[in-house]
């Protein structure tokens, strides 16, 4: 007997090894089996799953879902949903997966994925699930995570005149320092000091870490290195404010050259920091600073830079992490405006369009974790936007204020500064080397910093010489964020309530939406200072210590809301709500914003299913802003008297044809030309009458704004389009001129000065103007022009791909949901 024991068990060891292998597979695909209250459950994410350096079947065959919705315009069926969009399910829904992977580190986790590519992971315990988030990250994205970890670091320190996304999509590598590598030790410690949850975050984080780092294909990763790329996700998209030195010289050249008043009047008049007429998701009045009448004279914590004096630190100029890009949009309708009496759900993330894409999908599964959706490979192992159990939620750029520039009073030499009353040296930080490309070489990234942060350049003050630094309130702390995502994976949110409370964690800049069987919500997030009262918030904070921050603005104090009387919620990057104060280096928020598209589309119908929400979405993609919004007012204004010629009066009909049917830029037959003559008509026309409404006032400043915001924000061939430009000051101006009733009235008038005569005969002369430039281009005929499409179209940066896409101003990724059923709510007392 003794002998034979183990024999027998040599002989039937791969027996047993195989049976609880196939133990261990069952019982993590058992844990497939949660609970999944979806009703209609949808998403798509060009353009495909795969992100390899050689593209695969999975690298583009989600291209002909996005693109096919596209020339429908607003007329979406029900039987269109399956067709361009693929299921938001938990697991495979019965389907056989295309493959199956066990790796073999951890024998509890089973990866399968679906017919488009998309891994869903399951296992039995939290630390698998994790691995197998890291693990799948580094099958499909582990180039470009390899791109993204070294900028990652440069936005995580705001390094002076460096765009790390652009960066890390120009293919430029990052060499850091000790020194970077211990800034970023710092938020492992802040996470490891934030109690259990932080603690548990980590835990999750390094797991992930392991999942890639058992694939391989690159440099070991680290915990830093997800908290890298999480800052550069967070200085793209969610941060807002930090431009003030650039917009105080051009209020010192208005005043230099206007008088103090005048230029300080049309100052404010341009950077509409609280229009009534700004169009809000959150029809109440949430206040946040702004600018109380008088406020000018009170300035005395702040500082006018000389106009021209502006001497950045580094070549980027004084963007401290590149320029915001606004981006992604929500559409929302809640169970009372809806056709079967559940809430509605199209909603997601622009984040441009790549190879690989820098979003990817994944579905987690396991140790109470819950979720699918989209994740920004590399930051970390949540789902970032996507669904839980018995919810959905997304996110749109809110660029609420939360960086501040102040002036540094010198003592004596570029080094030395004064604050609180002591003159004090600034330190050096040397980050590391960032590699060339992208047409620019090398560089040794350092830079200076002083009890504010990077020290971004110098100026003049008065003809003083100052040193201007960067404050961002989320600087050193982008792990933080990441307690709401374990929340939301963990299926913490389990009503519209605990969604904000859960929500209110997030200390970047967001507008968050939220949509269950019953309620829609929206919350708007940020770690946004509370600034003393005699500082005007556009303009820079003198550094010498008496008018520093003074807290951050209350969870109850930020814009919210469950359920509006309206029935809907409609965002796209325009203000969350009433009284809320724009961000210095937001301009746009005029009476003219492209979210206007969005609800005129939606107003179309009194009530809605799934498919018409989507087709309201669908046309405000394909329409142009200025056409549907602002053309008719400058007809108006255009026909109090003759055109100079047929010509120009045929043009304006053109125009006005174009806008009654729709304003679409779309290129049906795919002759490679935008079908109606109206675009290449207001292409042409709108720089001129933006030109011909705003010189009268601005003259030698009219470039000087456009450097800060542009004419035009046309449509892209990266997609976001229409987010920001000079509408809502030519609509406010001619509506003012024509009498009509215009709500917060610009203290200047513009156009021809505030004669009518002399507005209308240079918007004439702008529209002349056009049409000679087109007839020389095209000929004579006006019905004949057309806009190339080609421009336009939709390609995947940086050109791996040779795909493109007909343009669309939609989200990267969109969720498209409802559901049908919930878990049982919680009974909660008072707000709660």
């Amino acid at each position: 007997m003794s002998r034979n024991r183990p024999f027998a068990l040599v002989f039937f060891a791969p027996f047993f090894a195989a049976l609880i292998c196939v133990l261990l597979m069952a019982q993590a695909a058992r844990a497939a089996s949660a609970p999944d209250f979806a009703g209609d459950a949808w998403d798509v994410l060009p353009p495909g799953q795969d992100g390899n350096i050689v593209p695969g079947p999975h690298s583009v065959d989600q291209i002909p879902l996005y693109d096919g919705l596209t020339p429908l315009f607003d007329n979406v069926t029900a039987a269109d949903l399956p067709k361009y969009y693929k299921p938001n399910i938990f697991g495979l829904g019965g389907q056989q997966p295309e493959s199956v992977t066990t790796p073999p580190q951890r024998p509890g986790l089973r990866i399968e994925r679906d017919k488009f590519g998309v891994p869903h992971v399951f296992a039995n315990s939290r630390a698998d699930v994790m691995f197998g988030a890291g693990y799948v990250a580094s099958q499909d994205r582990r180039l470009l995570m390899e791109l993204l970890r070294g900028p990652g670091r440069l936005a995580a320190l705001d390094a002076p005149g460096v765009d790390p996304f652009g960066a890390a999509t120009s293919l430029r590598t990052f060499t850091p320092t000790p020194q970077t590598e211990a800034f970023l030790e710092q938020q492992v410690t802040l996470l490891q000091n934030a109690g259990p949850k932080g603690q548990q975050a980590l835990t999750d984080i390094d797991n992930y870490v392991a999942g890639i780092n058992a694939v391989g294909g690159g440099p070991d990763w680290t915990n830093r290195d997800v908290l890298a790329v999480a800052s550069l996700i967070g200085a793209v998209f969610g941060r807002g404010g930090g431009d003030e030195a650039r917009r105080a010289a051009m209020l010192n050249a208005l005043q230099t050259r206007l008088g103090d008043q005048t230029g300080n009047d049309v100052w404010n008049d341009l950077r509409e920091i609280k229009d009534p007429e700004a169009p809000v998701s959150i029809d109440r009045s949430f206040r946040y600073e702004g600018h109380p009448p008088g406020l000018e004279k009170h300035r005395e914590g702040n500082a006018v830079i000389d106009d021209g004096s502006l001497q950045p630190a580094g070549p980027g100029g004084f963007a401290a992490s590149g320029p915001v890009r606004l981006s992604s949009n929500a559409l929302l309708i809640g169970a009372n405006r809806s056709q079967t009496g559940r809430p509605l759900f199209v909603a997601g993330p622009q984040v441009g369009y790549f190879y690989p894409e820098i979003l990817m999908e994944e579905d987690l599964h396991g140790g109470g974790i819950d979720a699918r959706g989209a994740v920004f490979p590399g930051s970390g192992p949540y789902v970032l936007l996507g669904r839980g159990q018995d919810f959905s939620w997304s996110a749109t750029s809110s660029s609420s204020d939360l960086i501040d520039q102040y002036v540094e009073e010198l003592c004596g030499s570029d080094t030395s500064y004064r604050f609180n009353g002591q003159c004090v040296q600034m330190t050096n930080f040397d980050a590391g080397t960032l590699g060339a490309g992208g047409g620019q070489p090398a560089q040794q990234v350092k830079f200076r910093e002083t009890v504010h942060g990077p020290v971004i350049g110098y100026a003049t003050v008065g003809g003083k010489r100052v040193a201007i630094s960067s404050k961002r309130s989320t600087r050193g702390r982008e792990g933080i964020n990441a307690l709401a995502f374990a929340d939301l994976n963990a299926n913490v949110v389990d009503s519209a309530q605990s969604f904000i409370d859960v929500m209110s964690q997030i200390e970047f800049t967001f507008n968050w939406s939220y949509v269950d069987d019953k309620d829609i919500a929206l919350f708007s997030s940020g770690r946004l200072p509370i600034r003393p009262k005699k500082l005007d918030p556009g303009l820079p904070t003198l550094g010498t210590g008496q008018y520093e921050w003074q807290g951050f603005l209350s969870p109850g104090a930020h814009p919210q809301t469950i359920n509006p009387g309206s029935g809907e919620i409609i965002n796209w990057n325009n203000k969350p709500a009433r009284d809320f104060s724009a961000a210095d280096d937001n301009w746009s928020y005029g009476s003219i914003h492209r979210s206007q598209l969005l609800s005129d589309a939606v107003a179309l119908h009194s009530t809605h299913t799934l498919a018409s929400l989507v087709g309201a979405m669908n046309r405000g993609a394909t329409q142009d802003l200025r056409v549907m919004r602002v053309l008719p007012i400058i007809a108006d204004v255009l026909k109090t008297g003759p055109a100079p010629s047929a010509r120009d009066a045929q043009m304006l009909a053109l125009l006005e044809s174009w806008r009654a049917a729709g304003g679409s830029r779309l290129d049906r037959d795919l002759d490679t030309k935008i079908d109606d003559p109206g675009a290449a008509i207001m292409d042409a026309a709108w720089p001129k009458i933006a030109d011909a409404v705003m010189s009268p006032v601005l003259g030698p400043q009219l470039d000087d704004l456009a450097r800060l915001m542009g004419r035009d924000d046309e449509a892209s061939s990266q997609g976001s389009s229409y987010g920001s430009g000079w509408y809502g000051y030519v609509d406010k101006d001619l509506r003012t001129l024509l009498g009509r009733p215009v709500s917060g009235r610009f203290n200047a008038r513009y156009c021809g000065q505030g004669n009518l005569a002399a507005c209308r005969d240079s918007l004439w002369a702008a529209v002349d103007a056009a049409g000679n430039q087109l007839a020389a281009a095209q000929g004579s005929d006006p019905s004949a022009w057309r806009q190339s499409a080609q421009p336009e179209r939709i390609r995947f940066a940086p050109g791996v791909l040779p795909n493109t896409m007909r343009w669309t101003n939609r989200p990267t990724f969109q969720q498209v949901m409802t559901y049908s059923g919930h878990r049982p709510r919680p009974v909660r007392h008072g707000n709660h």
